[in-house]
């Protein structure tokens, strides 16, 4: 499946941005990175994007420790859940309380 392809990548590069040492990587280039690939993933086609959110939990196992957790929160992280419901006030509000609940 090419959404599972796809979220590797995505999760291989999120991961080396939130993880990567500050005296490897400097902080406000991986902020604008992690920004930039929000982005771009936003911009997917919805249909895509949706297998696109269903594959991170998928892949989440193939990782271990900070790094699964941060695969398995990346729509969470990205509100990418949020884009695909921009059309649904009610979805919207349901995935609101969810974040308020979370956070």
């Amino acid at each position: 499946m090419i959404a599972e392809q796809v979220a590797r990548i995505i999760a291989d590069f999120f991961i080396f941005l939130s993880l990567t040492d500050e005296d490897e990587l400097n902080l406000d280039t991986a902020v604008e990175m992690t920004e930039n690939l929000a982005g771009r993933i936003e911009e997917m086609d919805k249909g895509f994007l949706r297998e696109l959110v269903d594959a991170f939990a998928v892949i989440a196992d193939e990782y271990s420790g900070e790094a699964q957790q941060l695969v398995r929160d990346i729509p969470y992280s990205f509100y990418l859940e949020e884009e695909l419901a921009a059309d649904d006030p009610v979805r919207l509000a349901e995935l609101e309380a969810i974040r308020a609940a979370r956070d």
